[in-house]
C-alpha cells in the first residue's frame, strides 16, 4: 500500500465509524445515540483532518468553524463527516498532498526498505541505524512543515537540536500526540544503541518491529 493509499484508508476508518453510527440511529446526525459515542467520532475525525491534511489547511478552517458554533454533537459528527469526505476526494484527486511531501515519503520508503533488507540478511545493528536516521531526518522535516526551530541558540551561535528536543517540541505542539512522542522516544533509544555500540541490548525482532513503527509513524504525520 503506498502513502496516499494509507491515508485515505485512515479517513475511511473514521467515516466507516460515522456511517456505523448513523445506520444505528434514527437520524442522520445520530443524536439520539449516547453522545460519547458520538463524541468519540468527532475527535477521530478532527484529529484525521489535522493529521493529513495540517493544521494551516483550509479543511482544518472548516473544522474549526464547525467546532466554534453553539450545536449539539451530533452537528458536529454531520458537519464533519462532510469535511472528510471532501477531504478524501480531493486527496484521491491528488490536490491535497505537495510534490515536496510526495518526495519526503518516496525517499523515507527508499530509506526504510533499505534497513528492511539489511535486516533480514542479518545486518540487524546497520538496519537499526538507518531506520532510526530516517526517523530523525523526517523530524526535522515535520518541524519545518509545522514551522518549528530545528535549531538552539546558545549565545551569539547556533547548533542543530537534537532528535529527542525535536520529539518533544512536536509534541508540545500537537502536531502528533503524547503516545506517539513515547514511541519516538523508544525508537530513537534503539538506534543509539545501535550507534554506540550496545549490540547485545535489543534483539532483531525488535529492530523489525520499529523498522514498520517508523513507516507507519511516517505515513500518519506526513512532512
Amino acid at each position: 500500500m503506498g502513502i496516499q493509499d494509507a491515508l485515505i484508508a485512515q479517513l475511511d476508518a473514521v467515516l466507516g465509524e460515522w456511517a456505523s453510527l448513523v445506520k444505528r440511529s434514527k437520524y442522520d446526525d445520530a443524536s439520539d445515540l449516547p453522545e460519547a459515542e458520538v463524541r468519540r467520532v468527532v475527535s477521530r475525525a478532527e484529529a484525521a483532518i489535522h493529521r493529513i491534511a495540517g493544521g494551516n489547511s483550509p479543511y482544518a478552517d472548516q473544522a474549526a468553524r464547525v467546532l466554534k458554533e453553539k450545536a449539539y454533537t451530533g452537528h458536529y459528527g454531520r458537519a464533519l463527516a462532510g469535511v472528510l469526505d471532501a477531504l478524501r476526494a480531493d486527496l484521491a484527486a491528488g490536490y491535497v498532498r505537495s510534490q515536496r511531501e510526495l518526495v519526503h515519503a518516496e525517499l523515507f520508503a527508499d530509506f526504510l526498505e533499505m534497513a528492511q533488507h539489511l535486516v533480514n540478511e542479518g545486518y540487524k545493528d546497520a538496519a537499526a541505524v538507518i531506520a532510526g536516521s530516517s526517523l530523525e531526518a523526517h523530524l526535522r522535516q515535520l518541524c519545518q512543515k509545522c514551522g518549528i526551530s530545528c535549531d538552539v541558540s546558545s549565545g551569539p551561535s547556533t547548533s542543530p537540536k537534537k532528535a529527542d528536543r525535536l520529539n518533544s517540541d512536536l509534541a508540545a505542539a500537537n502536531v502528533y500526540s503524547k503516545l506517539d512522542q513515547k514511541n519516538v522516544t523508544a525508537w530513537l533509544d534503539l538506534r543509539n544503541k545501535a550507534a554506540h555500540g550496545k549490540y547485545d541490548e535489543y534483539e532483531t525482532a525488535q529492530v523489525n518491529l520499529t523498522i514498520a513503527a517508523i513507516r507507519d509513524f511516517i505515513t500518519r504525520n506526513p512532512a
